[in-house]
């Protein structure tokens, strides 16, 4: 945590925006931590309370749209090529993308506030082919959502002991 706070602190929004999108596409970065940190330094006047949400949001809607391109364009072949390896066989993705068309968009702001589940939503979105201007409405709302609440709690905490 020390790391990300180091970060912050030297890259500032930059950092934010970057982590953000890495983190949402998969790569193993405490999101949520993150934010409450950012929102912790805005509470000591080191980053904007404002921009860093504008920011953050930014960051996490690009991470989710790339997220949905990976799973839209190359999502399929490679479920259909190493599907069978984690149990994602054919009737298997039939039922995911049957309940992504029926509950998918709800499932981007509700999975956000899930961890790994928000990564998935993204992939699966894609994958299930979900309309490109639906998904971005509700993973705008989802991230704009989990952006304001983290780095409000962030914030509010005042002072965070790590």
């Amino acid at each position: 945590m020390e790391l990300i706070q180091q970060i912050i602190a030297d890259y500032g929004y930059v950092a934010i925006f970057l982590m953000l999108v890495l983190g949402i596409i998969g790569l193993p970065i405490p999101d949520e931590i993150m934010m409450t940190i950012v929102g912790y330094f805005t509470h000591i006047n080191v980053l904007n309370y404002e921009l860093a949400i504008i920011i953050s949001f930014f960051g996490a809607l690009l991470g989710m749209i790339v997220s949905y391109l990976i799973g839209r364009k190359a999502g399929r072949p490679f479920i259909d090529k190493y599907g069978k390896w984690v149990g994602l066989r054919e009737r298997r993705m039939l039922k995911v993308e049957k309940w992504m068309k029926k509950y998918g968009p709800y499932s981007l702001i509700i999975g956000y506030f899930i961890p790994g589940i928000r990564h998935l939503t993204c992939y699966f979105s894609g994958l299930g082919k979900m309309e490109l201007k639906t998904y971005v409405s509700f993973a705008a709302i989802g991230a704009f959502l989990w952006c304001f609440i983290f780095i409000t709690i962030g914030r509010l905490i005042g002072v965070i002991k790590i």
